[in-house]
């Protein structure tokens, strides 16, 4: 079922009116749990972040000042709630530390007849139709973000996995543009390279 406005929705949460909180419950505790999984090490713990989440928001819905939309609200205070369990330090990565999406050694040098362009063509990954939904693909991409630094993990499940854009993550995460286009350049360039390499067979970038 489609969810009211938020303008309608907040009423209708403050009035408590149990239906309204049904629709965003079932509505919003997917993607919820999936981001509160990149912050803490089990799905039980996860559920539980969630579940907190939902305290605190039946708690605190009187106080939304609706300065950002109701689910980006909602989405930071699980951020914030995982944050806690999770006790993971806080890491800016700086900008410098920006590197390739793809290995320069793949392409040609300055001395090469056609600088910047492919070496050699990668091997074609199979088609969507062929293993976007085959089991193994699927446990190499959640193994690698498993691999991921937190922070990376959860930029990457937010924009990628749960369809945010840069700004609604910056707010939900309260981190600026340009450390979301680090830590989201970084995740998607790991997860790129982990699947080449099981694509073509040969061995991760470090």
């Amino acid at each position: 079922m489609e969810l009211p406005g938020d303008e309608e929705l907040v009423a209708r949460l403050r009035a408590r009116d149990e239906a309204a909180f049904a629709l965003v419950l079932d509505s919003w505790s997917g993607g919820l749990l999936r981001l509160a999984r990149s912050f803490v090490s089990t799905g039980e713990s996860a559920a539980e972040v969630v579940q907190d989440t939902w305290l605190a928001v039946i708690k605190g819905i009187d106080g939304f000042e609706g300065r950002s939309s109701l689910k980006t609200w909602v989405f930071r205070i699980l951020v914030n709630t995982a944050k806690r369990r999770g006790k993971r330090e806080y890491r800016t990565i700086p900008a410098s530390d920006l590197g390739p999406t793809v290995d320069p050694a793949k392409f040609g040098g300055p001395g090469d007849p056609f600088p910047g362009h492919w070496l050699e063509y990668p091997a074609p990954w199979p088609g969507p139709e062929h293993a976007a939904l085959d089991g193994e693909v699927r446990a190499e991409v959640a193994a690698a973000l498993a691999d991921l630094p937190e922070r990376q993990r959860v930029v990457l499940t937010l924009r990628d996995v749960e369809g945010y854009d840069s700004a609604e993550v910056c707010a939900i995460l309260e981190i600026s543009a340009a450390n979301q286009r680090v830590l989201l350049h970084r995740a998607r360039a790991f997860v790129r390279g982990r699947l080449d390499a099981y694509f073509t067979g040969g061995e991760v970038a470090p």
